[in-house]
């Protein structure tokens, strides 16, 4: 597959932006612009307090059979690993299967030499403590120490996706934080990261409320009768 330009640049004011708010936010911000299924359902953070965003670097695997690897010629995780370039997050669609591997510290330490800026698959992973000393974002289903040729041929690289639930598109936008990560068309990064933004300036003013005793009716979502309540508590915010 010939990989079109990017449709958009991760600019660092951008990147600001959507690390510095939650994927509930954006998650939310793409359900009401009827982007239902954009959350990676079933994956848990590899270590604490992770984050990340990154463009989407796919890779797919399909169920192994054995005479791919002759038919195919060629490696598509190794070809993975050897082109991902900075600033992408390798994503691999492993159909949700956990019963093998689906990338071990070689590969990911390889990938991250390279500049990629974190790992997601709807497998497993295999080698995960040597892994997860590589201090690299890493979204997975399970772990297991099994090759991937158990369950998995690595089909093709750069290619429309399916992971987690997910249709993934080379470069779409990736956020990751500590509950999980969110993919975002990227013709849409510019309207989700200003949306976003303000989306958690309005629920900062709603939590300082509830916080001091207010009901959430009128606060969350906010009415436009306290609408002059949050901007003078917004004008002495950025004041």
């Amino acid at each position: 597959m010939d990989i079109p330009p990017r449709q958009a640049e991760l600019t660092d004011e951008l990147k600001a932006a959507l690390t510095s708010v939650s994927t509930a936010t954006i998650t939310s911000q793409l359900q009401r612009r009827g982007y239902q299924n954009c959350f990676l359902s079933g994956l848990k953070p590899l270590n604490e307090g992770q984050s990340m965003i990154g463009y989407a670097h796919t890779l797919r695997y399909v169920p192994a059979r054995p005479d791919l690897a002759g038919l195919l010629g060629s490696n598509a995780q190794r070809e993975a690993a050897e082109s991902i370039e900075p600033g992408e997050v390798l994503i691999v669609e492993a159909r949700g299967e956990t019963d093998a591997g689906t990338i071990g510290d070689i590969y990911a330490m390889r990938a991250k030499y390279r500049g990629c800026v974190g790992v997601i698959t709807d497998g497993s992973l295999r080698d995960t403590p040597a892994i997860k000393a590589l201090g690299m974002p890493v979204y997975h289903q399970s772990s297991h120490a099994a090759v991937l040729g158990r369950l998995h041929t690595p089909l093709s690289h750069q290619v429309p996706i399916a992971c987690a639930g997910v249709t993934v598109m080379p470069g779409d936008i990736i956020v990751g934080d500590g509950e999980g990560a969110v993919v975002i068309p990227a013709a849409m990064l510019e309207e989700i990261a200003a949306a976003s933004t303000k989306m958690e300036i309005a629920e900062e003013f709603a939590i300082e409320r509830v916080a001091e005793g207010a009901p959430t009716t009128g606060y969350f979502p906010l009415a436009d009768e306290n609408r002059p309540e949050f901007e003078a508590w917004l004008a002495k915010r950025n004041s």
